[in-house]
């Protein structure tokens, strides 16, 4: 197995496809509609936005039934959040704060961040994105989130760095873009299309992932209003179906969400042909291919006087940010990196060991997972199962005490994609700094991907004078799209006010976690990366925390974010307020 994702199998039962003549004409009204689109006002944009906010909330119950029963989830039970919450609720949050953009690039000609805007030591500029109204203060369990612009940005040019194609100066082309959707979390789909439609003024077909084309109909119901405008058409079918609309002259551009291999294949082809093509740098086509990919995500843990409940807390944090959706999330924890010498690391690990005893086993919905977990246990049989094997199971897997030196390990460079994740333990010199600095390095150069990375760090490391400068550096010098510091990365993927997407700078032949962003409400032009900031322990505890209070509370959360006041949802409040 060569590094990255796994070349995922086919689905084989799959609802009938789009045929070649829906597609052309998908491809036609959606050409057609293509300039309307680019010179539709602003305050048309709203409405739309507004009635796609309406129609999703609508479509949530249904919606999160049938994403229930496609991954063995009991409806109301205590898992269903993350449908509710990972589908619907984002989707509704993504179209009202671009809605917000909106109506700031009508009344003051560009987008309004709630900011800060300030400057690092070396001149990169951050800007405050998270939270973004008193909603998110109060809800948020004091989170926040900053964009790191790229070199070159400053406050005095940040305006000239947002929302370009709105400028006058510049034109947005009318086009279609392909969104080829992905297969685990359902809201990606949707919120790619938004970003494509609201930052860049494209058209959009939206071809469904043949794993979750059971959301074909919610999507259908939910984005309406964009189908009815002519500016979204959904599609249907595999990879011949892909491959036909990669290769239409209508299609202008091309997204994806998934596999660096699935890239390779659009990008350069298929099979031998295609690795000589990517060999030599000789795409097949050569419309602007924009995506999202996987991850070899770290958690780094800084060493500090953690108390027991600290242990017990993050040993929570951790295994939930991989057991979430049963570890088919591109952002999932892959790898711990511990300190060799930190007193409290055999604690942690067995309280990880313990965390993960407590959460249920999970159906495998995600095709192939039962062949990776077995090429990882093949490669460490001693690895700790936690959960039932054999045919229908994917136990939650701990590899601890991998081989640092061993930069080619599967656990490194190859993302499992299923319920498996490991640590290593680095032996440097006992000082922090000394750690934190040879960590980064071990993540940036020996980890595969730049998608996400978490830091988690005790309060007085970060307070320390010497301790806490380092870890600053060390999260400026970590060359990933999004990082959370205390808070699981994928934080920045659920803000949405925030930039999702690998950091910058991967060329083609050599794409790991994708290129450009997504998300982006406040529509920066040269992003670097998201940085989240919580703290050491959040009350009430996030929701992929086991026993969460927040977790009966996502059920209302569509509403709330179409809608947010107190009354809408009373629940919610409830729950962010339980103390505990």
């Amino acid at each position: 197995m060569t590094a990255g994702s796994y070349a995922f199998p086919a689905v084989i039962d799959r609802r009938a496809e789009s045929t070649t003549d829906e597609l052309d004409a998908m491809l036609a009204d959606l050409t057609a509609a293509a300039p309307r689109w680019v010179g539709a006002s602003l305050d048309e944009r709203m409405a739309l936005l507004e009635r796609v906010m309406e129609a999703t909330a609508a479509a949530a119950p249904a919606w999160v039934a049938d994403a229930c029963e496609a991954k063995g989830i009991e409806l109301g039970g205590p898992l269903d959040w993350e449908e509710w919450y990972g589908g619907p609720t984002l989707v509704v949050r993504n179209a009202r704060l671009l809605r917000d953009t909106m109506r700031d690039l009508r009344d003051h000609g560009r987008p309004i961040p709630p900011g800060p805007v300030t400057q690092r030591a070396d001149g990169q500029t951050i800007v405050g994105v998270y939270p973004t109204d008193n909603w998110d203060k109060l809800l948020g369990g004091g989170m926040t989130g900053e964009v790191w612009m790229e070199p070159g940005i400053n406050p005095g040019n940040l305006k000239a760095a947002m929302a370009k194609h709105y400028r006058p100066e510049v034109t947005a082309e009318p086009e279609v873009c392909l969104v080829l959707g992905a297969g685990n979390v359902s809201s990606i789909g949707p919120m790619d299309v938004l970003y494509q439609l609201f930052y860049y003024q494209r058209t959009a077909i939206l071809k469904t992932n043949p794993v979750n084309e059971w959301v074909g109909p919610h999507w259908e119901q939910a984005l309406a209003p964009l189908v009815e405008a002519d500016v979204l058409r959904i599609a249907y079918g595999g990879a011949e179906v892909g491959q036909y609309l990669v290769d239409h002259d209508a299609v202008a551009a091309i997204h994806i969400t998934g596999s660096d291999k699935t890239y390779d294949a659009i990008v350069f082809g298929p099979g031998e042909e295609g690795a000589e093509r990517k060999a030599a740098d000789d795409p097949r086509i050569h419309k602007p291919v924009t995506a999202e990919l996987g991850n070899v995500s770290p958690v780094i843990v800084i060493p500090g006087p953690w108390s027991d409940d600290d242990i017990a807390y993050q040993a929570d944090h951790i295994a939930g940010s991989l057991v979430q959706n049963a570890g088919f999330n591109c952002n999932a924890t892959r790898v711990v990196i511990t300190h060799q010498h930190w007193n409290q690391r055999e604690q942690l690990i067995e309280a990880i060991k313990e965390s993960l005893a407590r959460h249920p086993q999970r159906m495998p919905f995600y095709p192939g997972a039962e062949d990776r977990w077995e090429r990882f246990m093949d490669e460490h049989p001693h690895a700790h199962v936690v959960g039932d094997q054999g045919p229908g199971c994917v136990p939650w897997t701990f590899i601890e005490d991998v081989n640092p030196d061993q930069h080619d390990s599967i656990v490194f460079t190859v993302e499992a994609f299923n319920g498996v994740f490991g640590e290593t333990a680095l032996d440097v010199e006992r000082d922090v700094p000394t750690f934190i600095r040879a960590a980064v390095d071990f993540a940036n150069h020996v980890h595969w991907g730049t998608l996400s990375a978490t830091v988690l760090a005790h309060p007085s490391s970060l307070a320390d004078p010497v301790i806490g400068p380092a870890i600053e550096e060390g999260i400026a010098n970590l060359r990933y799209g999004s990082i959370g510091l205390n808070v699981w990365a994928a934080a920045a993927y659920a803000a949405t006010s925030t930039t999702w997407g690998a950091f910058p700078g991967h060329h083609r032949t050599d794409i790991q976690s994708g290129v450009d962003v997504v998300h982006n409400t406040y529509l920066f032009d040269h992003p670097q990366k998201t940085v989240m900031r919580a703290p050491f322990r959040s009350t009430p505890p996030p929701l992929w925390h086991v026993g969460s209070p927040m977790v009966g509370a996502a059920r209302g959360l569509p509403a709330f974010e179409a809608d947010p006041r107190l009354g809408n949802v009373p629940g919610v409040l409830a729950a962010a307020l339980k103390r505990g």
